[in-house]
């Protein structure tokens, strides 16, 4: 609990940020989790991933966007993406942050832009998934979701952060309302007010919310690394009756790349999260905070650099 407090609250600060942006062994070691800084390298990374028989979902870094210009950059960049999914043929989806649009700045900014992005990615039957991001955002991108959806946008799903005590509250009000829904733990530092602060209490919120998503969600995603909540997954969709193909494992790029091969091999659908783009290092932050794995992973480069 302590690193994952610690490296979430670097990923906010400003000065360790720059500091790392300009340290070259950190930008080899962050390599790990990101495909790399331009498109050329994400879509790369996606063909390396499709050849394993793998489904991907690219992301373009960037978050809390504080200027219009940034935020219309950062669309162009998102259908700048789909145009390369759909020139090359991949097996893709877009994830998109909404306060990389604009969210923090005006709602209806970040509804405009990812208007214009559904409607670019409906025009190449492509889908498009909505991140979650810390607390103070989960109400309006559901108002954004839920406006999309108004409007006739099939083409665009959602994620639930499991940590949250609404979030079971959520899924059930979504799955009504026809929602694809990727379902993760969650990672961002919440007060306990609002979030349950033991990881046994995530688990077991994960696994209750899971079990109703594969019982009654639209093809959800089950989005954990955790080998335990693997399992359980399996054996409750035989026991249900629920093929494999009424739902997938979705994992990020770098983690658990053995686990995210035997799965696929299994016979099950597995994607995973790739991200590229210049603003890496939030993202990396927040990916050390998760699994103390990872730490080791980059502690070990430190010492082989270092020989």
């Amino acid at each position: 609990m302590f690193l994952r407090r610690f490296f979430i609250a670097l990923s906010v600060n400003a000065r360790v940020q720059s500091f790392v942006l300009q340290n070259g062994l950190a930008r080899r070691a962050s390599r790990r989790f990101i495909a790399g800084e331009s498109l050329e390298d994400g879509v790369e990374a996606v063909r390396s991933i499709n050849r394993l028989g793998i489904h991907a979902s690219l992301n373009y870094l960037g978050e809390k966007t504080t200027n219009v210009e940034l935020a219309e950059s950062a669309a162009a960049m998102y259908i700048r993406i789909l145009e390369a999914i759909h020139t090359h043929k991949l097996d893709c989806n877009l994830s998109v942050k909404l306060s990389q649009l604009g969210l923090a700045i005006d709602e209806s900014l970040a509804e405009l832009l990812l208007r214009r992005i559904l409607e670019a990615a409906r025009h190449r039957n492509l889908f498009v998934r909505i991140d979650m991001e810390e607390s103070p955002l989960v109400e309006p991108t559901l108002r954004i979701w839920r406006r999309m959806r108004s409007e006739g946008f099939s083409n665009v799903g959602v994620v639930i952060q499991a940590y949250l005590y609404r979030s079971a509250a959520d899924v059930e009000a979504l799955v009504k309302e026809g929602a694809r829904i990727r379902l993760v733990k969650g990672a961002y530092l919440e007060p306990p007010s609002i979030a349950f602060p033991r990881k046994k209490d995530v688990d077991e919120n994960y696994r209750r919310l899971m079990e109703f998503l594969l019982r009654f969600g639209d093809y959800p995603a089950i989005a954990t690394h955790d080998e335990k909540l693997i399992v359980h997954a399996k054996s409750f969709a035989a026991q249900e009756g629920i093929s494999p193909s009424q739902f997938e494992f979705q994992m990020i790029y770098g983690v658990r790349r053995d686990l995210q091969r035997a799965l696929a091999q299994e016979g099950y659908n597995v994607r995973v999260y790739i991200p590229f783009g210049e603003q890496w290092y939030p993202y990396f932050m927040r990916r050390l905070a998760e699994r103390p794995a990872n730490v080791l992973f980059l502690l070990r480069n430190v010492l082989v650099e270092r020989v």
